[in-house]
């Protein structure tokens, strides 16, 4: 990432923000001693946003109207730039496994993906996919879209920012030890990617914190992502939640994002 400007003015950046981001540059702001800053999210797109930021700063009420039409196309360049291939290949792969259980068959889908074989609780290392293949299942279209948006949001800037094989890593790791734990605890009835979500989260809690980076999440976030894997273990809630799998998932991130900050700082990358 490559910072770009700098205010103490929270209307004028919020608006320079939607600016950038109807222009097809995702950007992302932080706070530091009481002063926002703006970081391109993609050094390649630094460039173009240096001139954006002088078209804006030349007359920002007539640029924050210059995208009076559709706003589809910006906003499929938008989310495609917060994002790699990885992140886009699992995302679609999640998106055919669920056409295929609600528009065909659940059962034959929760037989071949599920952790253990059709008629048995017993792991299979005959089949060891089946392994992280939970995680690509989901039992309704709510749990479906929630974990994609945080998939998208968190395994989005992990990717940008340390690239798709450490995002690919992420997801075997934090899939297959949440799987593993909530097998144990539960059985194998269970799905979804709400373990990787949370491996993710742990990740980016370790790895960002206090940094200048896209990995630096909000407290907000973090006292929300917490708040819920909390809740999910009372009877507050009246839905089934994989608590384990959280849970497991949460330790192995937070695990990897300590592992990855000691490596970037013995390498001296301290602001990826």
């Amino acid at each position: 990432m490559k910072k770009i400007a700098t205010s103490q003015d929270t209307q004028r950046m919020a608006r320079l923000r939607q600016f950038m981001l109807r222009q097809g540059i995702a950007v992302t702001v932080s706070e530091q001693g009481g002063t926002l800053e703006m970081w391109v999210v993609d050094p390649r797109h630094y460039d173009i946003a240096v001139a954006l930021l002088d078209q804006f700063t030349d007359d920002p009420a007539d640029t924050s109207a210059t995208q009076t039409g559709s706003i589809f196309g910006p906003t499929l360049r938008n989310l495609g730039q917060q994002a790699g291939v990885v992140t886009l290949v699992i995302a679609v792969v999640i998106l055919i496994v669920a056409a295929l259980q609600f528009f065909w068959s659940m059962s034959d889908m929760l037989s071949a993906l599920m952790i253990t074989p059709p008629g048995s609780n017993e792991l299979s290392m005959s089949q060891p996919w089946r392994l992280i293949t939970p995680a690509l299942l989901h039992l309704s279209a709510a749990h479906l879209f929630f974990n994609l948006f945080w998939w998208w949001y968190l395994g989005g800037r992990v990717e940008l920012v340390l690239g798709g094989k450490t995002l690919l890593l992420l997801f075997v790791v934090t899939g297959v030890s949440a799987n593993l734990l909530q097998w144990y605890t539960s059985g194998p009835l269970f799905g979804g990617l709400s373990g990787v979500v949370y491996g993710l989260f742990g990740f980016c809690a370790v790895y960002g914190w206090r940094r200048r980076s896209a990995l630096n999440l909000p407290p907000a976030l973090l006292a929300f992502m917490v708040g819920w894997l909390l809740l999910g273990y009372t009877e507050i809630l009246w839905i089934n939640m994989a608590n384990d799998a959280h849970l497991m998932g949460l330790i192995s991130g937070l695990i990897l994002g300590a592992l990855y900050r000691v490596n970037s700082k013995s390498t001296g990358q301290r602001n990826a």
